[in-house]
């Protein structure tokens, strides 16, 4: 366990040296922006609760049904993912506590969290898996629900975030205070969309979008529901929910790259550009109408609407199915596929069952956590990347999906480098030469995704064509 406390960052920070040459812009690439690599469109698809062993505990092997009874047909109850007990499943290394956490589910009984789908329904994901590049080894940042991962995602960070509107900080700030870190998911302070009764945070410091802004490099958030957050949607097994879920809206908590009231973009020209009326913050819609004018931003973060984004309790891997093939269907035929890079993600475990404990790069003694004991993930002043003074930010957490669906990518090719959420943000700043976000961001020890590509040469992989519904090979 020790040891687990202790290695690793010299190692994940020596790995994200690679220097590479530098590609010019393209015809493709309208913002003019030279890279470091022939990647000149970053699509991050940022999906919702699943471990890696809940998705892939069984690959490559799986007995496949033949009697017609595919997948379990529905959603599976919501786990237990809180910052704590997340940690208290893990058990200092033991990973013998998600039993006695897990949901109460009524079709699949009462330890549901040890459940896990294979092949037969995530048929999808094994086939990108199988043809192009997938991580066994890529971990949360840190544990906790999905605001922690997908700060963690854009900022390398969850500290500080202030608590605006008064509620109470408890289960949303580190050692229940109005200010620190993130370990829940209160929503976006200022987003008109924003839940009144529920608590309301501001970020500090930058994010990535701010780096990309600064470089004059063109980017966009899509997200479902974005353009009417009162819009519902229903599943394929009859699930209805609301398609805008503010909590997991990447850029809104920070004022920098907020948009309040949800403006329309001034056109689609604009669209990932500095001036645009909606400030970078985007309905799912404008992704597709950009890329049909061939003005596809050099760095996109996507969204499903709700009913699609694979979260236990109101979405499900079917529904989730036929959003990623879609989204990376139409992008395959795309002019600009030659030049880019689908990145596939998680923002959390949902608390799913997964064996495989990551080093823990941030050390944290709050009294959330409960890693080692109560309050106990460590000593903070240990902390390579903090230096002691963000407490709450225990991690790496849980291990989770990573895959890279690219014409660049190795395939059949599974990647055992140490990555955690913030080495997307790290390949980002790299590939645009945008430098590092600073103020304790993970982004300086994160480890390098250049293992999951192969740049010599030409394009590797070919494009592969799925059935939304079956997640089956139409063509390749």
């Amino acid at each position: 366990m020790h040891q687990c406390l202790t290695k690793g960052l010299a190692i994940l920070a020596a790995s994200a040296m690679t220097l590479l040459p530098v590609y010019p812009a393209s015809a493709q690439d309208k913002d003019g922006s030279s890279t470091k690599t022939p990647i000149k469109h970053v699509v991050v698809i940022f999906q919702e609760n699943v471990s890696f062993d809940h998705y892939f505990g069984t690959y490559p092997h799986a007995k496949e049904n033949n009697d017609g009874s595919k997948y379990f047909k529905g959603a599976t109850c919501d786990e237990d993912h809180s910052y704590s007990d997340e940690q208290f499943a893990f058990d200092g290394g033991l990973m013998d506590r998600f039993a006695k956490v897990s949901c109460k589910d009524p079709n699949i009984g009462p330890f549901s969290t040890m459940g896990y789908y294979d092949g037969n329904t995530a048929t999808a994901l094994w086939n990108y898996a199988q043809h192009f590049a997938m991580s066994d080894n890529s971990f949360g940042t840190t544990f906790g629900p999905s605001t922690p991962g997908l700060l963690n995602l854009v900022a390398g960070n969850t500290f500080e975030g202030t608590i605006m509107n008064g509620k109470s900080g408890k289960g949303n700030i580190a050692g229940g205070r109005d200010a620190g870190a993130v370990i829940g998911d209160p929503d976006p302070f200022g987003d008109a969309c924003s839940a009144p009764g529920r608590a309301q945070i501001s970020m500090s410091g930058q994010n990535v979008g701010d780096l990309l802004n600064k470089a004059g490099v063109t980017w966009g958030s899509f997200m479902g529901g974005f353009g009417n957050c009162a819009a519902v949607s229903t599943g394929t097994t009859g699930l209805t929910t609301s398609d805008y879920i503010p909590h997991h809206a990447f850029f809104q908590y920070w004022q920098s790259t907020l948009n309040a009231k949800h403006t329309p973009r001034t056109s689609v020209d604009m669209i990932g550009h500095q001036g645009d009326a909606a400030n970078h913050e985007y309905d799912l819609a404008d992704f597709w109408d950009a890329l049909k004018a061939h003005n596809m931003p050099a760095v996109s973060f996507l969204k499903a609407k709700a009913i699609q984004d694979g979260h236990a309790g109101y979405s499900n891997p079917l529904d989730e199915q036929i959003f990623l093939v879609n989204t990376i269907n139409a992008l395959e035929k795309t002019d600009e596929w030659n030049e880019t890079a689908v990145i596939i993600a998680y923002d959390d475990s949902d608390g799913w069952y997964d064996h495989q404990m990551g080093t823990i790069v941030t050390q944290s003694n709050v009294s959330d956590d409960q890693l080692l004991g109560p309050g106990n993930c460590g000593s903070p002043k240990a902390n390579d990347v903090s230096g002691g003074t963000q407490n709450g930010r225990c991690g790496f957490g849980p291990r989770l999906p990573l895959l890279v669906v690219s014409p660049w990518a190795k395939q059949n090719f599974i990647d055992d480098t140490i990555t955690d959420q913030s080495s997307i943000l790290r390949f980002i700043e790299d590939n645009w030469d945008l430098g590092r976000i600073g103020g304790g961001s993970t982004d300086v020890i994160a480890g390098t995704l250049n293992n999951m590509f192969d740049f010599s040469g030409g394009p590797k992989a070919g494009r592969l064509i799925l059935d939304p519904a079956t997640g089956i090979v139409v063509s390749q």
